[in-house]
């Protein structure tokens, strides 16, 4: 068996082997344009593992291995770094590292999603840019108003307001500004309505994603992007465990006795983390147990805080509902005896 360590760059490659069956431990330095590093894992025989940091621009390298019938093993860059004793760092020494830590069985190798999962997350991935875009044109609008002594808000999305816009007294490049940007933001309103129908197609053929839009404020894009991310629920040992994969967990500096939290890691996956920020209202109007939670953090904090708490809950929530295939129920209010004006829920 051939065990290959890999330190992955865009235009090359550093690889640090051994071969188990003679002992004989080689390095290279393979450039992907050329080929060199096509014809190098061609030419391996026998069974081959390739062990590599989790970066980006990957696919192709994946997809040629799986071709080629190796086992490719991904693990977590930060773990690997960790795990670095000398501060010394070079591209030998980080091959040469992976490749000591898939010997020795210390390989922190993670969860890597299927092609046609990969597939679903780029839509999702397409059709969020497409909503910041969207949103971007829309701030251009709102100032081109504000410069006119328009400021209507929200309101100036309605029939009402386009027609006020595109009436503003407006002349020469910034008419043509204001007409360019409402082409785009039609433009951007079609094909973002094409993407949603797309999800929702791809949400029904989920039978996890639709048994968490069950819960309030979760729809077919948060539904889907949660199920797609976690993967198997039974990777997770606890949802405290979950909550620190979406980075949703704070910041922790502690010693000595003494605890000191910061704000959340943001350790994790931001299209994730973002769109239960954005769910966390929905889900405080449609859940009352939500709601007291996030008006009691929002009086005594801030309304920002009070949201990534929410979306936290959520993330807990969501995992239970996958881990016991339960849909959503909501716990009812009990009035406690002698208090008419408060209520708790039953646990």
């Amino acid at each position: 068996m051939k065990i290959i360590g890999c330190d992955f760059h865009p235009s090359y490659q550093q690889v640090a082997w051994l071969d188990t069956e003679t002992g004989e431990v080689r390095e290279a330095t393979l450039a992907h344009e050329n080929g060199e590093a096509r014809r190098f894992y061609e030419s391996l025989r026998g069974p081959v593992r390739v062990g590599m940091e989790a970066v980006g621009n990957t696919l192709w390298f994946e997809r040629l291995l799986a071709g080629l019938g190796h086992e490719v093993w991904i693990g977590d860059a930060a773990h690997i770094r960790s795990l670095v004793v000398r501060r010394q760092k070079t591209d030998r020494r980080d091959a040469v590292h992976v490749l000591e830590l898939l010997t020795s069985d210390r390989f922190p190798r993670i969860w890597v999603p299927g092609p046609e999962q990969r597939d679903t997350r780029q839509l999702l991935l397409h059709r969020h840019k497409l909503v910041r875009l969207r949103a971007r044109v829309k701030n251009e609008l709102q100032h081109l108003a504000l410069n006119q002594g328009v400021r209507r808000k929200r309101k100036l999305w309605s029939t009402a307001g386009r027609q006020l816009l595109e009436s503003l007294p407006l002349d020469g490049w910034t008419a043509q500004r204001r007409q360019d940007l409402l082409q785009l933001l039609d433009q951007l309103h079609r094909r973002i309505g094409e993407l949603d129908r797309a999800v929702e197609a791809e949400a029904a053929r989920h039978p996890a994603a639709q048994l968490l839009q069950t819960h309030p404020g979760i729809g077919p894009v948060t539904g889907l992007a949660f199920v797609l991310t976690l993967g198997p629920w039974q990777r997770f040992r606890c949802a405290k465990a979950v909550a620190s994969y979406l980075g949703l967990n704070p910041r922790e500096h502690s010693s000595g006795g003494r605890q000191k939290l910061g704000a959340i890691s943001k350790q994790g996956n931001p299209l994730l983390r973002s769109l239960l920020v954005e769910a966390a209202l929905s889900a405080v109007r449609g859940d009352a147990e939500l709601r007291r939670a996030y008006r009691r953090l929002a009086q005594r904090k801030h309304t920002a805080l009070a949201r990534v708490m929410v979306a936290r809950k959520l993330a807990v929530r969501l995992y239970w509902m996958l881990r016991s295939n339960q849909p959503y129920a909501p716990r009812p209010a009990v009035r406690m005896p002698g208090s008419p004006s408060h209520s708790v829920v039953a646990v």
